[in-house]
């Protein structure tokens, strides 16, 4: 049974800096490509970053410069560390981990429902 758990959402004003966690348990290679996403009231969810076995990242345009994605070297915990926050960066974050080949790892085309998901965790940036 794969199980992911996302922590450290919270509230802070623009400019502020959160760093949040997913701890992933279950069948190893579930978690091949691992990503974060988001979604805000009445928008679609958002694709932020993702991140292969071996380290390859990709990010979403709108938050390029400000989140870095990592792992630790098990795989067994995602992070997500995010500077310069905007008050668009509002959302409720989920990660997300998946049995994928590196070429397809990319949350910005992540299809809907596929992999495992966490219950999300509530980020809030006020200006």
């Amino acid at each position: 049974q794969v199980r992911l758990v996302e922590s450290g959402g919270d509230a802070v004003q623009a400019g502020g800096s959160l760093r949040l966690t997913c701890v992933h348990s279950g069948y190893v290679r579930s978690n091949d490509c691992m990503g974060w996403f988001r979604q805000a009231p009445g928008k679609e969810r958002e694709g932020v970053a993702s991140i292969t076995r071996d380290g390859s990242t990709i990010y979403a345009e709108s938050v390029k410069g400000r989140f870095t994605i990592s792992k630790d070297n098990a795989g067994s915990t995602l992070y997500l560390q995010m500077n310069n926050l905007k008050p668009e960066d509002t959302a409720m974050y989920y990660c997300a981990a998946a049995l994928m080949s590196p070429n397809d790892c990319d949350a910005r085309y992540w299809p809907p429902s596929f992999g495992n998901w966490g219950q999300g965790t509530q980020v809030t940036v006020s200006s």
